[in-house]
């Protein structure tokens, strides 16, 4: 295979900002609101019905959501959150920030999601009530099963927070056959989104929560800004229209205008976004499908309906054996994949309240041979065959 003339870096995710996407963003500029204003709950209001939620709340950033979401669930010094160790730090530290405790559960190494049935051992072999919630990521917008999940906190009186950073978009099918979009609230108490640049939607930082539940809605509205209230009835004392209340503890979590009207704009083509980046991902499965020495992460069997896939593909993840050299060799070629996750339990962090390599054999062994390979809309055929190429290259040598 021929090389491209001019090799340009191909990064593994990047944001794509369309004229409309300018024009949003500098109309809100131009108006009365940067922050506090109309665009905020326009894009709350279009992204609960985008994926099918009562309520949604914009917040500053991913991380932020799911701080507000420990926070509204009440959690704790005396909580204990179930959470799997291949994510991002921050799906374990929001429970961390409210001084609850993290417990880690291996992954089923097929699909690289929390195990469901892992979870119901670790919950079934201590007394009820000793956990409080378990935290399910829909990693590389492969959508977990909700429906284990909720089975199993009924059982037990657990919540779920759904970590849908990686799924806008994603769906699963029940037991019904009924098609549930990720962040729905069917199954979840709360589900968080995220909008850093590589992601489904970009709003440069920011993110979501949404929810079913109107007294939870409540709680992070409250949450969000300070704890403070400036609504009529639920003020202790009122001295005027100047007259806010700080009832609780809050931070500052607000998302400004301008930042909404870009994830307003990049909402309206993010269908189109998805539909590329599952086809995308069929022309690397294609690729890869005969090749020996890589595996494929496969797709819940829940997402997967006759032809059609709810994964959402945030990430096009394989396993090598030999991925430091792929990586390295990849690089040489200005193709800039990356490593999701590092296990969690293995950050020095964790290490220091008890966690120790080899916790968890399962994810370790995902972690020691997983590479992200280039994936987001504005990919090019001749740069997806040029990666394609390479990775064949490095690996049948």
């Amino acid at each position: 295979m021929s090389e491209p003339k001019q090799i340009k870096p191909i990064p593994y995710g990047r944001q794509h900002i369309s004229e409309d996407d300018i024009q949003a963003v500098v109309e809100t500029l131009t108006s009365d609101f940067l922050t506090q204003g109309p665009k905020v709950a326009e894009f709350e209001e279009a992204f609960a019905a985008y994926v099918g939620a009562r309520y949604a709340v914009a917040v500053s950033n991913g991380t932020a959501a799911l701080h507000l979401c420990t926070m509204a669930l009440g959690v704790n010094k005396g909580s204990r959150v179930i959470t799997t160790p291949i994510t991002f730090v921050a799906s374990a530290n929001c429970v961390r920030y409210c001084g609850g405790e993290v417990e880690f559960s291996d992954i089923d190494p097929a699909t690289a999601l929390l195990d469901a049935e892992k979870v119901r051992q670790l919950v079934e072999s201590k007394p009820k009530g000793y956990y409080s919630g378990i935290i399910p990521v829909d990693f590389a917008g492969n959508p977990v099963n909700l429906e284990e999940f909720r089975k199993l906190a009924d059982e037990h009186g657990l919540w779920i927070i759904e970590d849908a950073a990686h799924s806008p978009g994603g769906y699963f099918i029940d037991s019904k056959g009924e098609k549930q979009r990720c962040g729905n609230g069917r199954y979840a108490d709360l589900a968080i989104f995220s909008f850093h640049p590589v992601k489904h939607i970009a709003t440069g930082e920011g993110g979501m929560v949404t929810t079913n539940d109107v007294e939870l809605y409540k709680k992070l509205l409250l949450y969000r800004t300070h704890g403070i209230t400036r609504e009529t009835e639920l003020l202790e004392e009122n001295h005027g229209g100047w007259y806010m209340e700080m009832q609780e503890l809050g931070y500052n979590y607000r998302i400004p205008d301008m930042l909404c009207a870009l994830g307003l704009s990049q909402l309206e083509r993010a269908d189109a976004g998805l539909a590329r980046r599952r086809g995308i991902a069929r022309v690397y499965d294609q690729a890869f499908a005969e090749v020996s020495g890589i595996q494929v992460l496969q797709t819940n069997p829940a997402a997967l309906q006759e032809d059609h896939t709810g994964h959402a593909y945030h990430l096009y993840v394989i396993r090598v054996e030999d991925r430091k050299g792929l990586y390295d060799y990849l690089r040489e070629h200005q193709i800039y994949a990356q490593v999701h996750y590092i296990p969690a339990h293995t950050m020095p962090y964790y290490r220091s309240l008890g966690y120790s390599k080899g916790d968890f054999p399962l994810a370790e062994s995902y972690y020691s041979e997983c590479l992200s390979l280039p994936m987001y809309p504005s990919l090019t055929q001749q740069e997806q065959e040029f990666v394609i190429g390479k990775v064949k290259e490095f690996v049948q040598k």
